[in-house]
């Protein structure tokens, strides 16, 4: 904590405090506070340029006692308000949520980073809630067994209490009903409960929402086969779609499931078949040769299989070569970080930097037929992006009523710049179309060199645009450059 002195206009403001581990759009609003600017029309000048609101304070040079200087006028003065002021903490837990702008923490009971971060990311999902509040105590289904029922119900209610409170919630039942279902997050080591991954406890509890959350007529084979989800150090992007998930269909699925058609050939024989299947996460493949996002996916969509092959009579290496054909409405993407180390028979963390970005598009990545059903969609997002700078649109293609529609103002960019990433059908259509583009919306990361300890973190962006990152019961606000930094979760600390 620094104190400065601020020239605005003909006054001087004397010992105006800087909290060093704010951003300046903290310090801004104590100025407007001073003087009555609002801060969006504050320019003060810092080492030769205007001070940006997530400026790094570190970076600027900023010593005790030094004279700021700021021009911007004030609003006009109002009356003063007919009641009195009314503190956050006097209001109704309910409204002091949306004082302040996000949820509650979530205790740590003991290595359980890994369960709070999963849950604070999943819980950020709206349509996951509202599917969650339509499941009733009496909806369980023969199909599904107890323990999965209690789980579904059990979070729920965690997320209900999340929504209501601003102090941090013990997730004890969650916790008590988590291990009962799936006893490995029950280890214990020196009588204290283990470490546990965080894709793991992911991929088991979206599993088992997606079978209680999914209609009788709709449960199939698939529920016993499960098991390809995510998150390491991953990240979930969200496409909103405009229609409501339907109380008759497969909600995680629709959330979250993603629809593979695989090339799988042989060189040497020639033999070639095709694959179908569903997953939950697209999978960033980490190597030397890895820096970005991009380049990861890119070798998670390929692979190498030895199976049987009919033609030579013997085992052979088939490449498997995948493509998306069709996306969700939050694409869940997880680094492979954790491998198993033969040498040391133990397993071991990949520390390589690798870059994301805050919109990420995977058109690149999808099949001939799904990018056909996006290119109308995208070529409405290029024309209104092109509007804004007075640029004219293109001509319609043949596609017809697909490039009638309108742009509404989807959900924006994570910098707040408006970027939708859906374009609407026309009226009377229930649902939007995807574009294959994605905002950044929440990350899951971990702290530390070893695969075995260390500390698990979520990021999630608020529906104001704001980041907070949830440290167990410590919700802390965060910028869009500490988001870029995380690298991925790449780095130990």
């Amino acid at each position: 904590m620094i104190t400065v002195s601020v020239k605005w206009q003909k006054e001087l403001l004397k010992d105006v405090e800087i909290d060093m581990t704010q951003p300046p759009y903290v310090f801004k609003c104590q100025l407007y506070d001073l003087t009555g600017v609002p801060p969006e029309r504050q320019k003060i000048m810092v080492k030769g340029g205007l001070l940006k609101d997530d400026a790094d304070w570190s970076t600027l040079g900023v010593k005790q006692g030094q004279k700021l200087m700021m021009m911007g006028t004030a609003d006009e003065i109002v009356k003063s308000p007919e009641k009195g002021t009314v503190f956050v903490e006097d209001l109704p837990e309910e409204e002091q949520v949306v004082a302040i702008g996000h949820t509650a923490g979530l205790f740590n009971l003991g290595n359980t980073c890994y369960m709070n971060s999963t849950l604070q990311c999943l819980h950020s999902v709206p349509e996951l809630k509202s599917s969650l509040i339509k499941y009733s105590h009496s909806g369980r289904t023969n199909d599904v067994d107890q323990t999965s029922h209690m789980l579904t119900i059990a979070t729920r209610d965690l997320f209900s209490e999340l929504d209501k409170s601003v102090k941090p919630v013990a997730p004890m039942q969650f916790w008590m009903v988590l291990r009962k279902k799936f006893p490995q997050f029950g280890q214990l080591h020196n009588g204290v409960f283990m470490q546990q991954d965080a894709e793991e406890c992911w991929a088991q509890l979206l599993y088992t929402l997606s079978q209680s959350l999914k209609s009788p007529g709709s449960r199939t084979e698939e529920a016993a086969k499960g098991r390809a989800f995510l998150k390491q150090g991953g990240l979930a992007g969200k496409g909103v779609s405009l229609g409501e998930i339907g109380e008759n269909s497969d909600a995680v699925k629709a959330l979250f499931g993603i629809e593979l058609n695989s090339r799988v050939h042989c060189q040497e024989s020639n033999e070639e078949t095709s694959e179908a299947e569903s997953v939950y996460s697209l999978k960033c493949h980490i190597s030397h040769e890895v820096n970005h996002l991009h380049e990861g996916l890119k070798h998670g969509l390929k692979s190498e299989l030895e199976k049987a092959s009919p033609a030579l009579g013997r085992s052979a290496i088939f490449l498997k070569e995948s493509r998306i054909n069709a996306l969700p409405r939050y694409l869940t993407v997880q680094f492979v970080r954790f491998f198993w180390k033969r040498e040391s028979n133990q397993k071991a963390k990949i520390l390589r930097k690798v870059d994301y970005p805050l919109v990420l598009d995977v058109y690149d990545f999808c099949s001939d037929d799904l990018r056909k059903k996006l290119d109308a969609p995208r070529q409405i997002l290029r024309n209104e992006e092109g509007k804004k700078f007075g640029l004219k649109g293109s001509e319609k293609s043949s596609t017809g009523k697909e490039n009638d529609v309108k742009m509404s103002d989807a959900e924006g960019s994570s910098n707040g710049g408006g970027e939708p990433s859906v374009a609407p059908m026309e009226e009377g259509e229930k649902e939007a179309q995807l574009t294959g583009i994605y905002d950044l919306v929440a990350v899951l990361t971990h702290k530390g060199r070893s695969a075995d300890s260390g500390h698990y973190v979520g990021w999630v962006k608020q529906e104001n645009g704001k980041w907070i990152e949830f440290d167990d019961d410590n919700p802390k606000p965060r910028v869009e450059d500490d988001i870029t930094k995380l690298s991925g979760g790449g780095m130990p600390n």
